[in-house]
C-alpha cells in the first residue's frame, strides 16, 4: 500500500488592490491551522517521503508551517497543482508513484474533487475540505491513481 495526503492550504488573507492571487499571504488564522495540521500528521505518524506544492504563496507557507511540525521532506514546487483539475492532480501524483508517501499541498476545488473521485469513483458537486483540511488516500502500492482505487483512511480538519 501507498499513501497520497492532500493537504488545501490554511485561510489566506484577501487579495488587496492589484495583488496577484498567487501573491497572498496566510492570514494568522491560516498560520495556526497550518501549524495543527503539522502537529496532526506528526501525531498519525503521516510522515511524507515527498511534498509536491503549488507556488502560491498561501501553500508555500502553509507547507512552512508544516515541516516546522514534521522535519524536513524532499519538496517540489509544481506550477501544475495551481488551478489544477482533479485529471491533472491524479496525474502529476502518479508521476511519483516512487514516493510510498506522498503530500500534495494544493487549492480546491482540484484537491476535494481529486479526494471524491479517488474514492467513491465520481467527483460531482462533492464539497468537503476546508482550509487546512487534510484527506489521506491509501492505495495498492503498483496500481495507477484512477476513479475508485482509493480508500479514504482518515480526514482531518482544523
Amino acid at each position: 500500500m501507498r499513501e497520497l495526503i492532500l493537504l488545501r492550504h490554511a485561510h489566506a488573507e484577501p487579495a488587496t488592490t492589484g495583488q496577484a492571487d498567487l501573491d497572498r499571504p496566510l492570514s494568522p488564522e491560516g498560520l495556526a491551522e497550518a501549524e495543527a495540521a503539522g502537529r496532526w500528521l506528526a501525531e498519525q505518524g503521516l510522515i511524507p517521503d515527498r511534498a509536491l506544492c503549488s507556488p502560491s504563496r498561501r501553500t508555500r507557507e502553509t507547507l512552512e508551517a508544516v515541516l516546522g511540525k514534521i522535519g524536513y521532506v524532499d519538496q517540489r514546487l509544481e506550477t501544475g497543482i495551481y488551478e489544477a483539475t482533479p485529471g491533472a492532480l491524479a496525474a502529476l501524483a502518479d508521476g511519483h508513484r516512487e514516493a510510498e508517501r506522498l503530500l500534495l499541498v494544493g487549492h480546491n476545488p482540484g484537491l476535494e474533487q481529486l479526494a471524491a473521485l479517488m474514492h467513491s469513483g465520481q467527483s460531482g458537486d462533492y464539497r468537503g475540505m476546508p482550509p487546512g483540511g487534510i484527506a489521506v488516500l491509501s492505495l495498492p502500492a503498483d496500481a495507477a491513481i484512477e476513479p475508485g482505487i482509493a480508500t479514504l483512511s482518515a480526514f482531518w480538519w482544523p
